[in-house]
């Protein structure tokens, strides 16, 4: 009796271990959730020098005190952000920086950035164990009116208290980046333009036909435009009213992000906070 009954709840702790690994497997980490939030900037470069080929997210920085290097450095010294402030490269990482630019010839070259200054992700790294997240980030020279472009970059390190990443959402991880790194309203007001170029172009084909179609069109583009207005504050079923259903959603808790095709909408309690 005793061998039988041990079958049932080995079985039971199968079927449980296998339901947790499915769980695990399809839970985005929490670096796959910050790239979500972030679109990364794309960069490339020919002989005229570098330049960005594709934006990504637009950063403004809060406070000053982010040291960077030109685009083409390799040897990127960290700042870190910790309880409020900044802190720059220590003097070790400068001098090692200044000894390793010498056997090369060249000259030890830095920029501060200012608060003020846009700047786009380039790249994003959680390391748990560390309870650190890396944004590696690149300024936006024609946002800051730099001429010539310098596309000077900067490697910022947010820390975070021990242990707290292990069961961090990317909701909270956002809201500390953003104390130093914030989405800007430009990246909300491009997100709006492409769709109401879209619609435009829509509105244009519509036109082709007759007097009749054209008039057909007017009520059909005063149909287009309402739903395309999303505004701070609306709900997430004023949202789907106005653009349908999602293609994808991201449930981080306090904070949901709706994918639709050209458009990224991100709820916080409920309610549009930001849209890209």
């Amino acid at each position: 009796m005793r061998q039988h009954s041990s079958i049932p709840v080995a079985a039971a702790i199968f079927v449980a271990i296998v339901l947790a690994s499915v769980a695990s497997a399809q839970a985005p980490t929490l670096q796959e959730q910050l790239i979500a939030q972030y679109k990364l900037v794309k960069m490339g470069s020919d002989t005229s020098g570098y330049s960005v080929i594709d934006k990504g997210t637009l950063l403004e920085i809060k406070k000053g005190g982010i040291l960077g290097v030109p685009y083409g450095d390799n040897n990127v010294p960290a700042c870190h952000y910790e309880n409020g402030t900044v802190k720059g490269p220590s003097g070790v990482a400068m001098l090692g920086r200044k000894s390793i630019m010498g056997k090369f010839g060249k000259e030890q070259t830095t920029h501060l950035f200012a608060s003020g200054d846009k700047v786009y992700p380039m790249k994003v790294e959680v390391n748990v164990a560390k309870d650190t997240v890396s944004l590696g980030i690149v300024a936006c020279d024609t946002c800051n009116k730099t001429d010539p472009p310098t596309y000077n970059k900067a490697q910022v390190v947010f820390q975070f208290p021990k242990g707290s990443l292990a069961n961090a959402n990317a909701g909270s991880v956002e809201d500390t980046i953003g104390q130093l790194l914030a989405v800007t309203d430009e990246s909300q007001d491009q997100a709006q333009d492409q769709g109401q170029q879209g619609g435009q172009q829509d509105q244009g084909g519509g036109q082709g036909g007759g007097q009749g179609g054209g008039q057909a069109g007017g009520g059909q583009q005063d149909q287009q435009q309402a739903p395309a207005e999303i505004n701070l504050g609306m709900t997430m079923g004023e949202v789907e009213s106005a653009l349908g259903k999602p293609d994808k959603k991201v449930n981080l808790g306090a904070k949901q992000i709706y994918y639709y095709k050209d458009m990224k909408v991100t709820f916080k309690d409920g309610k549009v906070s930001d849209v890209q």
